[in-house]
């Protein structure tokens, strides 16, 4: 069901910060369900859209996810180095050609289909960024380089080739933890007949 805009006015921004992200501090007048206006103070981090994409082998019954560090999660005391599906910011790109892009960057694998799923917020009480979630059928011979990311990016990305049925054990044992990877390794484990078909 639609809410209509005018139940919330922005009354203020402030910019907080602009580095690698930009984070505001928002003012609003916010009209509750009752008809009460309350003033509220929040604030946004400002994210590009992104895109992720799960690539799955038929013929191995694997799929192909990178591992590397993340400093959020390394500031939580958790595994720093985490495993997750290629993703990436489109950059001004279309999805689909951004994740292509991405796809090749981390691991190497020339895309030769991808299936556009869904889009979703994965954080929507703090961040704008939406993610775009896709999937593709690879094999073998579709590892046409090695990946590990670019170097003037600093990226430092492990590829990882692991049985879907093994992925999905490791979201219960803890040693898969990113929201996009879990979403995508449940789609398919939901839709394995469908992937090959």
């Amino acid at each position: 069901m639609m809410q209509p805009k005018s139940r919330v006015k922005i009354a203020g921004e402030e910019t907080l910060s602009n580095g690698w992200t930009r984070l505001s501090s928002y003012l609003l007048d916010y009209i509750d369900r009752k008809g009460a206006t309350h003033r509220l103070k929040r604030e946004v981090y400002h994210r590009t859209p992104a895109a992720c994409i799960l690539l799955y082998d038929p013929g191995r019954d694997l799929v192909v996810l990178v591992r590397q560090f993340r400093l959020a999660v390394h500031l939580n005391g958790d595994p720093s180095w985490i495993i997750e599906v290629p993703a990436g910011l489109l950059d001004d790109d279309h999805p689909e050609t951004a994740i292509r892009r991405e796809a090749m960057e981390e691991t190497g694998y020339r895309l030769r289909a991808a299936r556009f799923l869904f889009k979703s917020y994965t954080s929507p009480g703090a961040v704008t960024e939406v993610v775009h979630f896709f999937a593709a059928l690879v094999d073998i011979a579709d590892r046409v380089a090695e990946g590990g990311g670019l170097d003037e990016e600093h990226e430092d990305i492990e590829v990882l080739e692991i049985p879907l049925d093994e992925a999905a054990t490791m979201i219960e044992t803890g040693e898969i933890f990113d929201v996009k990877t879990i979403v995508l390794l449940q789609w398919a484990l939901l839709n394995r007949a469908k992937l090959t078909a």
